[in-house]
């Protein structure tokens, strides 16, 4: 298991994508497909956001970020030690409404839930933890 622990700041944003390239890159994973890689950066951009922007209100946090192989799938984890708070309990929004007849939230969550092949989330030791897991494509 590879893991990086970051500043919950939205700026830090470019250096956790680079962490999981560099680690599935030098995991020696080969011929993974543009929506595999175009997945997996949308999943950890709308979880490290929503993460820096309301996991710390009062500021000064941090998110650990984890990323494990298995033999069918990448494994990528966020933990924090701010508010507990389970972005999987969230009603998905009602996608056959238009844009402006949608209450405002939960899309990027239900964005993640559509492209991950699954998500965890435990409190566990004073921290969220939200697991994701996508299974290998193109016979990776």
């Amino acid at each position: 298991m590879l893991e990086i622990k970051i500043p919950a700041q939205v700026e830090c944003l470019d250096e956790v994508l680079e962490f999981v390239e560099t680690a599935i890159s030098s995991h020696g994973v080969e011929g993974l497909d543009r929506k595999f890689n175009i997945n997996i950066n949308i999943a950890i951009e709308e979880i490290f956001v929503n993460i820096a922007n309301y996991a710390y209100p009062s500021g000064g946090g941090d998110i650990n970020v984890s990323v494990e192989f298995s033999a069918d799938g990448l494994i990528i984890e966020f933990s924090d030690s701010g508010i507990p708070y389970n972005p999987l309990e969230k009603d998905d929004p009602d996608t056959t409404l238009s844009a402006e007849d949608r209450e405002i939230g939960g899309l990027g969550i239900y964005m993640v839930k559509q492209m991950m092949d699954n998500i965890t989330y435990r409190y566990e030791n004073n921290s969220n933890i939200l697991t994701l897991f996508k299974k290998w494509r193109n016979g990776v």
